[in-house]
């Protein structure tokens, strides 16, 4: 092994946690609460201190470094260095100096050379994270190079470790022979497809959630493609798909807590962002937070510069001071209406379709748990169709944190956000629809050209509850697919909303976070689906028989010799292109399986 592989593995040791747990879990939350507000956020506080929000500006390294050194070493003498990290990492959105090992460099298997990619058309694709305009996460008999009688036959071609990464909650982009994914590091890399040789990484201001888009670019000199993706800080970035270098970054919005979830989407000349923030889960957690102020948005940017052209807001008023908890800490409203998915791009109609969140306190905008238009050119909002009124949620109400900028529980929304982003289809008698799952388990049906007037919605759920239907289905030209949370994977006909066929998929023993809530992925006759579980699924489209499954909760000797374990899926889906199955593995979210690895399938 190379030294610098050597070096490598010695960072890792001494920088990966030894418990892994995420930025979503309340560990950061609880420690900063129980020794930290009741100097930073409390109007009483006898010492002045930073308030809560200017915390969340930070990078964690400072916000460490601030922690070790007077004063406040002498009120935080009791607090575990662990735990004052992952403080840093609550409040930075990634680990403490984990850029140390992020880099492709430090890696023994750097790609022979690296040629500049060629035409994106001459080998297969999936850009983004629906592969297409229309978010239908559906891939072609010939972009896949894979069909249904070859899934059963699905074998473990390699395996790429992420150093120091907990969750792999990016989504695999494939283009010009490349692997493109960010992961929670706020690292991001270029891999090659057939081998897991590594090109470049670059390290992004926090964690990388999203599916990266890539496209042509005009006048930047030698680049001749750029790839573009979100942080969970509300930045957005530009880079040289060849060689990595970034030619712009732009922040999209200036809340405190704002992030980027859902994938931009590059059409023609411009970027449309989703703009989502960590408030609702913030203000839940602390008695100090002063909910709340966030409003999602979709940022339209020149591709090109990164320049903004227009932003939207759903939730239309901007928040104003309402009342003060007994801290006196100052509360808001209206606010909510995030956004984290994917936009949908409608040519025929000039518009873009966006499902929003719930709202967190009252009054509620009425563009909350809504199904969207915003004309592409201006970002006037051409229709909203709200699904579920009267929903203001925040997460943790009622845990270990008691937080009064929760509502009574007899006011307490459902927290039926639209998680999923909207598929756009045309039927096969010529008309168009829109397809939208619910957290509720509710899917939607609505007329694109009808204003969005509802034309069907079927309950795949017996029981509507939270979280049934959380990051999307998949489509062909018949039928859309959705995982649930309570186990299983239904198909739904597109011209009615008749259910077609429901698989359920018995529950592993024991406690943890159960059940299908990651996108599915479909190809001719087949689809794909990743559970809580670490089971990774395929299923027949014609009536949902099981295909093939894979146990991802293994060790593995991966291609880059980074110690790697595959996890959980709820997020992201898999990717398919030119005859293999790209898998990211490991998600959390407070209590799934972590993993670090990315696995590439093909038939043997």
């Amino acid at each position: 092994m190379k030294r610098s592989s050597w070096i490598l593995a010695a960072l890792i040791a001494m920088l990966w946690p030894a418990a892994p747990s995420n930025a979503q879990t309340t560990k950061g939350a609880v420690v900063f609460e129980n020794h930290c507000a009741s100097c930073h956020g409390n109007p009483s506080a006898a010492t002045p201190a930073p308030e809560v929000l200017s915390l969340w500006k930070l990078s964690p390294e400072a916000i460490y470094a601030s922690v070790i050194k007077a004063p406040h070493t002498s009120s935080l003498s009791g607090v575990a260095d662990a735990d004052l990290r992952e403080v840093a990492f609550y409040l930075g959105g990634r680990r403490v100096d984990i850029a140390k090992i992020t880099d492709a460099k430090l890696m023994p298997n750097p790609c022979p050379g690296n040629s500049p990619l060629g035409e994106l058309s001459s080998k297969p694709l999936w850009n983004g994270w629906g592969n297409d305009v229309s978010n239908a996460r559906f891939q072609s008999a010939k972009g896949a190079g894979l069909t249904a009688d070859h899934v059963p036959n699905l074998k473990l071609k390699w395996a790429f470790g992420f150093p120091g990464a907990e969750e792999v909650y990016g989504q695999p982009t494939v283009a010009g022979g490349r692997v493109f994914l960010g992961v929670d590091t706020g690292a991001v890399y270029s891999i090659d497809a057939e081998s897991g040789c590594v090109y470049w990484s670059y390290q992004a201001d926090a964690g990388v959630r999203t599916a990266i888009s890539i496209g042509n670019v005009k006048g930047k000199g030698a680049t001749k493609y750029g790839v573009y993706f979100g942080d969970i800080r509300a930045n957005v970035y530009m880079l040289d798909a060849s060689t990595g270098k970034e030619i712009w970054k732009v922040k999209v919005e200036d809340h405190p807590v704002a992030k980027i979830t859902g994938a931009p989407m590059l059409y023609e000349d411009r970027l449309y962002v989703p703009v989502s923030s960590q408030e609702e889960r913030a203000a839940g957690w602390s008695t100090v937070y002063p909910c709340c102020t966030f409003r999602g948005s979709v940022v339209a940017l020149d591709a090109n510069s990164g320049h903004t052209l227009w932003k939207t807001y759903p939730v239309q008023d901007p928040a104003k001071p309402t009342t003060k908890n007994s801290n006196g800490v100052q509360q808001y409203g209206p606010n909510g209406g995030a956004i984290w998915n994917t936009p949908t791009i409608d040519a025929k109609n000039h518009a873009i379709y966006v499902g929003t969140g719930d709202a967190y306190t009252k009054p509620i905008s009425r563009n909350t748990d809504a199904i969207m238009a915003l004309d592409m050119k201006t970002g006037k909002i051409m229709w909203s169709i709200q699904d579920t009124e009267a929903d203001a949620w925040i997460s943790g109400c009622g845990g270990e944190i008691k937080s009064e900028n929760c509502l009574p529980p007899s006011e307490i929304g459902p927290d039926y956000d639209f998680g999923a982003s909207p598929i756009l289809r045309t039927l096969p008698n010529g008309h168009r629809i829109l397809v939208a799952g619910q957290k509720s388990g509710m899917v939607w049906g609505h007329d694109p050209d009808r204003e969005g007037t509802v034309v069907w919605k079927a309950q795949l759920v017996k029981k509507l509850a939270l979280g049934m239907i959380t990051f999307g289905g998949a489509a062909d030209d018949q039928n859309a697919y959705f995982g649930l949370r309570t186990g299983g994977v239904a198909a739904v006909r597109m011209d009615t909303g008749e259910q077609k066929w429901f698989t359920p998929i018995p529950p592993p023993p024991g406690p943890g976070p159960k059940g299908e809530t990651a996108a599915i992925t479909a190809i001719p006759g087949a689809i794909f689906s990743g559970g809580w579980d670490g089971m990774l699924r395929a299923f027949s489209t014609e009536d949902g028989h099981l295909l093939w499954e894979y146990n991802m909760i293994r060790d593995y000797d991966t291609v880059n010799h980074v110690p790697a374990k595959g996890g959980s899926m709820a997020a992201p889906g898999p990717t398919v292109a030119g005859g293999m199955l790209f898998v990211g593995s490991g998600y959390v979210f407070g209590a799934g399986t972590p993993g670090n690895a990315l696995l590439v399938f093909a038939a043997q």
